[in-house]
């Protein structure tokens, strides 16, 4: 089954209106080689979700960083999915490292979020990944199943789930997991698929690469059999993004 490439841009904490006005007519003007081969969706903080929904090219779609775990309500300083679906927002990103790190959010804690937000009508980029400690001890595989067993106990529909592989040691640091180290992982998270959900999930289910992705590294790691695409940090905020999108051309020409 052909798995339609992904790639999505992660904003993080950053930008100003201009800024992000910049970005969009970037992105606008870029030239997309393989359009019908790829899935575009950038994800700016909470409060230029309108202005770049309203602004941006309409084969791009738009992603939320978070949402809360379950109905809006007393929970000061959270945006439920019911909001973003409000807004017409179709994706969000749930488990990144950097809220599971910084925010301790929890396997559990993320899992919930996820089955929430799908069961909304939101789309997920479900994120999983390890620690430098984690890699260094050979726990790599059991880390990432633990994260993704989280989530697969509380789903049942996997339509809606794109997952997100993100060696947290390798995420803003410069440091890129080798083709072959993302491979590797990649591959078992589709084993573990087969074994734990079915075999139909795990086939069309994609698993994109997040950590340091460039113009530069982007078509070797695309070339590799079970890389779906990229969630992309810092370069997502520069014209090189578009030089990311075009890695779908690897997978295309395969």
């Amino acid at each position: 089954m052909a798995r339609k490439f992904f790639v999505g841009g992660n904003w993080k904490c950053n930008g100003t209106s201009e800024e992000v006005q910049k970005i969009v007519s970037t992105l606008n003007d870029g030239k997309i080689e393989s359009p019908e081969a790829v899935e575009v969706v950038v994800s700016p903080p909470f409060v230029f979700l309108p202005l770049v929904k309203s602004s941006l090219r309409p084969d791009f779609h738009v992603a939320a960083q978070n949402c809360w775990v379950k109905k809006g309500g007393a929970f000061t300083g959270e945006i439920s999915a019911e909001m973003l679906v409000n807004l017409g927002i179709p994706w969000v990103i749930i488990g990144h490292s950097e809220r599971r790190l910084l925010l301790n959010e929890s396997n559990e804690f993320v899992g919930d979020k996820v089955a929430y937000a799908l069961s909304k009508g939101l789309k997920v980029i479900a994120c999983v990944g390890e620690t430098l400690e984690q890699r260094e001890s050979g726990s790599t595989l059991e880390v990432v199943a633990a994260q993704t067993k989280a989530i697969a106990e509380r789903i049942s529909d996997w339509t809606n789930v794109v997952l997100a592989y993100e060696p947290v040691w390798a995420i803003g640091t410069g440091k890129v997991a080798t083709p072959a180290q993302a491979q590797e992982v990649h591959s078992e998270l589709r084993k573990w698929l087969q074994i734990n959900v079915s075999v139909e999930v795990a086939e069309s289910t994609r698993i994109i690469y997040g950590g340091s992705v460039t113009g530069a590294n982007c078509k070797e790691l695309a070339a590799q059999p079970d890389v779906d695409g990229f969630l992309v940090g810092g370069a997502s905020l520069k014209p090189e993004f578009v030089d990311i999108i075009n890695a779908a051309t690897v997978k295309a020409s395969a």
